[in-house]
């Protein structure tokens, strides 16, 4: 009896079980969440204001590139009936003969662009990536057919045809424009547009019979331009050949029609693709009366931005944190469990803060450095920083090497899945995989009935 009495007396209470420890420290983890997250919400503060910065930048030197032309303009002779009302009240119509413009898209419309990356443009803490562009187009127009727009020929005013060119981005052009038309100069000159986010140049006026050769004009022109983010074409020709080279070496093709895979080409020194787009695929006509369409929605061509920048890495770092804080105290309480060494929740609080001040290290340091140093001095500062508090928290070297070979491995692991793009998925998975396997390895030796 005497006996059964001391058993219970000595018996620990379950405030100092391991379930009760495991708890404690799950609420822990839970609890830095909220830390965690004032992180994350830095993290996009700074990224939002990367954004405005950039946007600031393109609007100086010059944003994406929309290009739409050339197009054959040639102006026409109409009769509008219109009712008039007289003093009297008396209604009488009358015909009125206004000028109204018909358009043509080329028979033929060719398309080289070079793209060269320009030097980073800083403004603060931020550098923005542009670029400068060449583009040399040239085609032709067949002879225009007015029966299909049913307009009288002989109300044709074909001495004051035009060539005109909507594109977005008038103000970062660094060319003088001109067009030769059958060899034959002509100067483009601004003017107003009534299309949202299109600047219009339009060419000197020239008489189309005079210069036409068999039944028809063949174009050349060459334009330069400051850009950034994207440069993309309407296949306005009924057989539209586009060509681009850059030096850019992560592209990102875009838009309604494909690259020809055959042409495609991807390396470290750039890129080269090809676009064929024929009349048949896509769904507009080759001439209209009165205004030019929006095609915006068969706009292609490539869009080139950083893949991932320092602020998505840092986003993406700060999505493992829960993950590190977790394991990091899994590796804590398996020592304190196996050994019997005494952690308190304040010293698992302190080592969770510490976890937490990495991604603060991390986005402060690579404001003014690369991601890869950044991360490699804010991984090495906690590091030290824990395993130096683990050897006062459990008095020896063995257990504090132990979790900071635990932690180096665990944000090397993190940073190659930073880095990997097609295969971060798969890694990550056979990664957590093993870990798991470890942590059900090392488990098996506590007791979990203490």
């Amino acid at each position: 009896m005497e006996n059964q009495t001391q058993n219970l007396q000595q018996k620990p209470s379950f405030f100092q079980s391991n379930t009760a420890k495991m708890i404690m420290v799950g609420l822990l983890c839970l609890f830095l969440l909220i830390p965690l997250e004032l992180v994350k919400g830095l993290i996009s503060e700074r990224s939002q204001r990367k954004k405005e910065m950039t946007q600031e930048v393109n609007t100086l030197w010059g944003s994406d590139i929309k290009f739409y032309g050339p197009i054959l303009s040639i102006p026409y002779y109409s009769f509008e009936t219109i009712e008039v009302v007289d003093a009297n009240s008396q209604r009488t119509t009358q015909t009125k003969k206004v000028i109204k413009n018909a358009y043509f898209f080329p028979e033929i419309l060719n398309n080289y662009s070079n793209i060269k990356k320009s030097q980073p443009l800083k403004r603060g803490l931020y550098e923005n990536v542009v670029f400068t562009s060449t583009m040399d187009f040239n085609g032709n127009f067949e002879k225009p057919n007015f029966d299909k727009l049913n307009i009288n020929p002989e109300s044709v005013i074909w001495e004051k045809a035009t060539v005109i060119v909507n594109t977005t981005n008038l103000k970062s052009i660094k060319s003088d424009l001109k067009i030769s038309l059958n060899d034959q100069f002509f100067s483009f000159e601004s003017k107003s547009n009534n299309q949202s986010n299109y600047g219009v140049l339009e060419s000197n006026q020239f008489d189309y019979n005079t210069l036409q050769n068999q039944d028809k004009i063949n174009f050349k022109f060459q334009m330069k331009f400051n850009g950034s983010e994207s440069v993309q074409f309407i296949p306005i020709g009924k057989t539209t050949n586009v060509k681009i080279d850059s030096d850019w070496k992560s592209p990102s093709l875009m838009g309604t029609f494909a690259a020809n895979e055959e042409n495609k080409k991807v390396d470290s020194t750039g890129f080269h693709a090809e676009w064929k787009v024929l009349e048949i695929n896509r769904p507009f006509s080759q001439q209209y009366e009165e205004s030019v369409p929006n095609l915006n929605e068969y706009l292609f061509g490539v869009r080139l931005l950083e893949t991932v920048d320092q602020y998505q890495q840092n986003e993406r770092a700060s999505k493992y944190g829960f993950l590190v804080i977790g394991l990091t105290f899994l590796v804590f309480f398996l020592i304190q469990s196996i050994s019997k060494i005494n952690i308190h929740i304040f010293q698992y609080t302190m080592i969770g803060l510490a976890l937490v001040m990495f991604y603060t290290l991390l986005i402060s340091i690579t404001e003014h450095s690369t991601f890869s140093l950044a991360y490699l001095i804010a991984a090495i500062a906690v590091i030290v920083m824990i395993v130096l508090y683990s050897i006062s928290i459990l008095k020896n070297k063995k257990f504090p090497m132990f979790i900071g070979v635990s932690l180096t491995a665990l944000y090397s692991f993190i940073f190659v899945i930073i880095q990997l793009e097609d295969y971060a998925l798969l890694v990550g998975s056979i990664g957590l995989f093993a870990i798991l396997g470890a942590v059900m390895y090392f488990s098996k030796k506590i007791d979990w009935n203490s």
